[in-house]
């Protein structure tokens, strides 16, 4: 079995279309989508639509609370949001789960972490820095997602880094985002995972793309001090 797993696209359909156009190349049994669907400024209705179409929803990120109106905050971009994407998008993403079981219950698909999509799983906040999550930490996160209920790999997105880690039995990993990466590299990133003989592997996928297209519709469309920093940080590939 071969899974295809992408996410944080926050609205990037330039970036979108060459993932769709990798996965398609490798040819996977499903593809999952993992939130924060539109939340960004370089065409999100044009990225909306290549996922109902191609890759639909398949867990509730936390930018999908806010464009749901579940969660306050950056009105700006949700008033812009709500002008550009169809009236039902709100309602569809209120509505997605937070977690998702597939490939028999072996697979957990989140956001953030299994308890919510605003919380990361690999990374903990500490004294204002950041830094890997230790692994009590990991397992209190995980709950009762354990080898002994039949999990085998939890994959989340929201973090904008490729992290994977291993803990009591459990692979979790880390995809990295479709748009708005964070480690200085313009590129596209998805997740393939592949089960053979009982054993699942994850590969890490980057995808080039149009970037200087993405951010010139981002100046061109939205509104000024919204497309410029989608612009600079799609083309220097962490935020500004």
């Amino acid at each position: 079995m071969r899974l295809a797993i992408l996410g944080d696209i926050h609205g990037n359909r330039f970036a979108l279309e060459a993932v769709l156009e990798d996965i398609r190349h490798a040819a996977p049994d499903l593809v999952c989508n993992l939130g924060d669907s539109v939340w960004g400024a370089a065409d999100p209705a044009g990225a909306w639509a290549l996922q109902a179409e191609h890759a639909p929803v398949t867990v509730r990120g936390n930018t999908d609370e806010r464009v749901a109106g579940l969660r306050e905050g950056k009105a700006a971009m949700r008033t812009w949001l709500l002008a550009q994407l169809p009236p039902e998008v709100p309602g569809l993403l209120a509505e997605l789960p937070t977690c998702v079981d597939v490939a028999d219950s072996e697979v957990r698909l989140c956001h953030g972490s299994p308890r919510s999509p605003w919380e990361d799983l690999l990374l903990t906040e500490e004294g204002g820095h950041t830094r890997p999550a230790h692994f009590s930490e990991l397992s209190e996160r995980l709950g009762d997602f354990t080898p002994a209920s039949g999990g085998r790999v939890c994959v989340v997105g929201h973090t904008h880094h490729e992290m994977l880690a291993v803990v009591n039995g459990v692979t979790v990993v880390n995809a990295g985002p479709v748009s708005r990466p964070k480690d200085g590299l313009p590129l596209a990133r998805w997740v393939l995972l592949t089960r053979r003989g009982g054993t699942w592997a994850a590969e890490f996928r980057r995808t080039p793309y149009d970037v200087e297209a993405a951010a010139r519709w981002a100046r061109a469309h939205a509104p000024a001090g919204l497309g410029d920093f989608e612009a600079q940080w799609l083309l220097a590939g962490r935020e500004p």
